[in-house]
């Protein structure tokens, strides 16, 4: 079973999301973005962070959001990332798959969804069994990477020892936990989960989860909804109602720079700061889009081409289909014979192999130990057959 050691590098499902990221320090995402970007001065100062929910905030729901905005929040209610944290009734995997099964040496593990809605997570050594509700699903597992069960037992809140891969259909040992069978019944259910990890990965994965540095679940909205990257809403709703459009309570992300905007995605989807301070190296950061995205000779911070919206709709799920990206790799390699970006400064060569689907290439899908899962490396470069994984 991983340790603490290990654990600082690994938060509860965020190893699942693109859905996705290690676990390094707890900053505000105001303050990760200072550093990272420096921009301050001209970063919006509105009454909200990303990770954590201002004191007395009122947030409306996406139900009030929708009514103004129907299509964007109909469309972002399909997405992963608003089903990253499910209660079990709720989780699209656990009623596909009411029974779930796995052996680890003398383990037996069992996942049951059971006739009165209660969703079992079991463990028996042959002789004793170890039987708890599960609490919470964390990450999106049908058609994603895989979902993990968090549960409390003797006091403590615990991550399930394994964990469901979508690319399998069932159940594998959680990323992040060794692969050894646990000295015993007890250890066999899962790890330890810290109170500060607890609230990362309550915060990454919710809208609402943390206030004032303590988890505050009873308010919490599962997974991440419109006001967890604009803000509570209920002042904004009011500001509209009384016609007082100059202040409108809210913040929209895509006013941010290209830096700042990776700053801000960041801060659950791994910036560079978190990163280095993790100490994680090599493959494992294949998942850190944010801080891939910046290691290549392709960005720029005030090049809105290459920032996480030229590429990602959050309204929308992300698109699978190579040939999408083509238009925004061509918005700086132009063709052979076309006209060049508007931007001289930044025009960028053609490529001389293809013309199609250059994400191929040229962000080419690694799969990580243990997540049965090839991730889009974010690092854009030329990518050779063969070549060291660049870090």
């Amino acid at each position: 079973m991983a340790g603490d050691s290990a654990r600082r590098n690994h938060c509860i499902s965020e190893r699942f999301l693109l859905p996705m990221a290690f676990v390094a320090i707890a900053l505000s995402p105001f303050s990760r973005l200072q550093g990272q970007s420096g921009i301050s001065k001209r970063f919006p100062q509105v009454d909200w962070e990303a990770i954590l929910a201002p004191s007395g905030a009122r947030y409306a729901g996406r139900a009030a959001c929708a009514e103004c905005h129907p299509n964007e929040a109909s469309s972002q209610a399909l997405t992963p990332m608003a089903h990253a944290l499910a209660l079990p009734a709720d989780s699209e995997v656990l009623r596909k798959h009411p029974r779930l099964t796995f052996r680890q040496g003398p383990y037996f593990y069992q996942i049951l969804r059971e006739g009165n809605g209660d969703t079992r997570f079991a463990v028996s050594d042959g002789t004793r069994t170890i039987s708890v509700s599960i609490l919470w699903a964390f990450g999106y597992g049908s058609g994603g990477v895989g979902q993990t069960y968090v549960f409390k037992y003797g006091g403590r809140l615990l991550e399930s020892q394994v964990s469901y891969f979508d690319a399998i259909q069932g159940l594998d040992i959680t990323i992040g936990h060794s692969p050894e069978p646990p000295t015993s019944l007890d250890a066999a259910l899962g790890t330890s989960i810290s109170e500060r990890l607890t609230r990362k990965c309550f915060s990454c994965h919710a809208t609402a989860a943390v206030s004032q540095n303590s988890l505050q679940l009873a308010k919490m909205i599962p997974g991440i909804s419109c006001e967890r990257c604009h803000g509570p809403g209920q002042k904004r709703i009011a500001a509209v109602k009384a016609g007082k459009f100059k202040k409108l309570h809210i913040f929209n992300p895509g006013h941010l720079s290209t830096g700042d905007l990776r700053g801000l995605c960041g801060s659950c989807h791994q910036a560079s700061l978190q990163t280095t301070m993790a100490g994680t190296l090599g493959i494992n950061t294949a998942r850190f889009q944010s801080y891939r995205l910046a290691r290549g000779r392709c960005y720029d911070p005030e090049d809105p081409r290459i920032g996480c919206l030229a590429c990602h709709n959050p309204h929308q799920a992300t698109e699978r289909n190579a040939a999408f990206y083509d238009a925004k790799c061509l918005a700086c390699h132009p063709l052979p014979g076309k006209d060049a970006p508007a931007n001289p400064k930044s025009a960028a060569r053609s490529c001389p192999v293809s013309e199609r689907e250059c994400v191929t290439c040229h962000m080419p899908k690694v799969e990580i130990p243990q997540t049965h899962h090839k991730f889009p490396d974010h690092w854009i470069r030329v990518a050779k057959d063969g070549g060291a994984y660049p870090d």
